[in-house]
């Protein structure tokens, strides 16, 4: 089995790979369009040369190995994707060939943690609009995409994961609530930068809290975030 897990950033994604990473079944991979994504639009992103010289910046060589044997000779292949990343001429035809699960986030929550690390994203920064248009297109062909919301899996781990595997008919494994502290090996090489919190922890961590400020030069991408973010929960089972 394939599953293409779609987010934007700062959304559960790393802690949900570290998740299934941590299965005796699955292999996985984190982020395999970022070199292509940066070659191809030239942004200035830390860590950008090391990125660069980190992957494969033809998105057709990534594409092919995302739909292959799965790595380690294991039968879950669990691939972290971020929505940004699917610019025009990065294909999406293989993902006919995986289970598509769509990882969404308040806005307000992702907003104010990605401009703590990266400052003034825009609304392609945070790939609210990409993952609806994914969305969409998953569906046009005819498949059943999953939707999943980090707020529910913060509140009770143990109760979302059961009901994501059942989706996906895999057995829940106990492994699934807890990682080895220190990030996992298959980490981009960006994780330096952008994995701080996550290498910290050795689980998902509890229930947020209220939701955060947002400045007010960053609210017209609040506000944009927003219809896209109503979509994509008006899909969740």
């Amino acid at each position: 089995m394939k599953i293409a897990m779609w987010s934007g950033p700062r959304n559960l994604s790393t802690a949900m790979m570290y998740s299934f990473g941590n299965r005796s079944d699955c292999a996985v991979v984190d982020e395999p369009f970022y070199a292509a994504y940066l070659a191809r639009t030239g942004l200035d992103h830390p860590m950008r040369d090391e990125i660069l010289a980190s992957q494969s910046l033809d998105p057709e060589v990534v594409s092919r190995s995302l739909v292959g044997e799965v790595p380690e000779g294991k039968t879950v292949f669990y691939q972290k994707h971020m929505t940004q990343h699917m610019i025009p001429g990065i294909p999406r035809e293989w993902m006919k060939d995986c289970v598509n699960v769509f990882l969404i986030r308040h806005p307000a929550r992702v907003i104010a943690s990605y401009a703590a690390k990266r400052e003034n994203p825009t609304v392609n920064d945070i790939g609210f609009r990409q993952q609806v248009e994914l969305f969409d297109l998953v569906k046009g062909w005819g498949q059943t995409p999953i939707v999943v919301d980090s707020h529910d899996i913060r509140y009770n781990p143990m109760k979302e994961l059961k009901k994501i595997c059942t989706k996906l008919e895999l057995d829940f494994e106990d492994a699934m609530l807890k990682w080895p502290r220190g990030g996992h090996k298959d980490d981009g090489v960006w994780a330096p930068h952008w994995y701080s919190a996550v290498w910290n922890s050795s689980g998902f961590a509890g229930p947020e809290g209220p939701l955060p400020s947002v400045p007010q030069h960053l609210q017209k991408v609040l506000d944009e975030a927003m219809i896209y973010y109503r979509k994509m929960q008006s899909e969740k089972a």
